[in-house]
């Protein structure tokens, strides 16, 4: 399909994967509908979408936990611009912690968000396209729907979710031989983006992003090439597909190594950090932004070491393991 002019509805547009993609689809003279529960941050999201020349975008502040506000925001995109093209399911948020500390308002919320949230999205974007007889719909998935997290378990669990939603939805409309209507899923390995800084964490150590850590801007061009050429899943990030790889040739090695690569890296052992709720509850303030602060030279030069460190340990344990008697 045509990328230029398409109509693009994204979810979680205003920080992080969502924004960087409802950009990258701006840059292409899409007309991008941007939703997510901050009006401010959603509303300079869309003033830096239609910088790009033949871009038009439509704010439209959106709890996708609430089936109806995302059935208003499909109905409005569809008044304003005629069809739906494209609908990115993007709003996801986490809560780290021990699993009996973390509090159920809490576990329920991520649940809620994650994976009701594209249960939400998919059904209003899928009785747009099946009318229409087209479309793309395109869940960001994570390689933790793969190889799952300690300390995060109910965004893993969401995860998993999403991908499982995406094959449903893939079978149901070969069944029906609605061949132009695609489902893809995007499975991110760590990605530099706000959405660690927003988790909520009963740890005690701060969260960071788990090199190594890819830009926002590599995912969304990963979302974009899916509408040019729709594939079942795409994982983005060399050590994600390294990873997703390992974990079907030794899964249980695969396990073990994450478990050790959570509890040195992806939690700070020199700073402390006190219980937080996050953004789960109630929005971020500010306008938002798709960056997280984990990039730069320094970082994409650990990426490298940390992708090849990575790869080396993997080889090397897989190696060990099939010696065991």
């Amino acid at each position: 399909m045509r990328v230029r002019d398409r109509v693009v509805v994204v979810t979680g547009a205003s920080s992080g994967i969502g924004r960087a993609t409802a950009e990258a689809f701006a840059r292409k003279g899409c007309a991008v509908v941007l939703a997510a529960r901050r009006p401010e941050a959603l509303a300079e999201a869309a003033r830096d979408c239609e910088k790009h020349r033949g871009a038009r975008a439509l704010a439209v502040p959106t709890d996708v936990t609430d089936a109806a506000a995302v059935e208003r925001l499909a109905e409005q995109a569809v008044e304003r611009f005629g069809r739906i093209d494209v609908w990115v399911n993007s709003a996801a948020v986490a809560a780290f912690g021990p699993f009996l500390e973390v509090p159920l308002r809490d576990f329920r919320k991520v649940v809620d968000v994650n994976v009701m949230g594209s249960v939400h999205g998919a059904r209003a974007a899928l009785r747009v396209m099946r009318e229409q007889g087209h479309g793309t719909l395109i869940d960001i998935s994570s390689i933790v729907g793969v190889v799952s997290q300690p300390y995060n378990h109910a965004y893993g669990m969401s995860k998993h979710a999403v991908r499982a939603l995406g094959t449903s939805l893939r079978q149901e409309l070969r069944l029906e031989g609605a061949k132009d209507i695609h489902v893809c899923s995007v499975l991110p390995a760590t990605i530099d983006t706000p959405f660690f800084e927003h988790a909520a964490n009963y740890t005690g150590r701060k969260v960071v992003a788990m090199p190594p850590v890819y830009s926002p801007e590599r995912v969304a061009r990963a979302v974009v090439d899916l509408v040019r050429t729709p594939r079942r899943e795409v994982v983005v990030g060399p050590a994600g597909r390294s990873l997703v790889r390992q974990s079907r040739m030794t899964p249980g090695l695969t396990e073990r190594m994450m478990g050790r690569q959570v509890d040195k890296t992806h939690l700070s052992r020199k700073e402390p950090a006190p219980a937080t709720e996050g953004s789960l509850h109630v929005p971020a303030p500010g306008t938002g932004a798709a960056h997280g602060g984990w990039g730069g030279r320094r970082r994409t030069a650990l990426r490298r070491l940390a992708t090849a460190t990575a790869l080396a340990g993997l080889t090397a344990g897989a190696r060990r393991l099939i010696r065991e008697p």
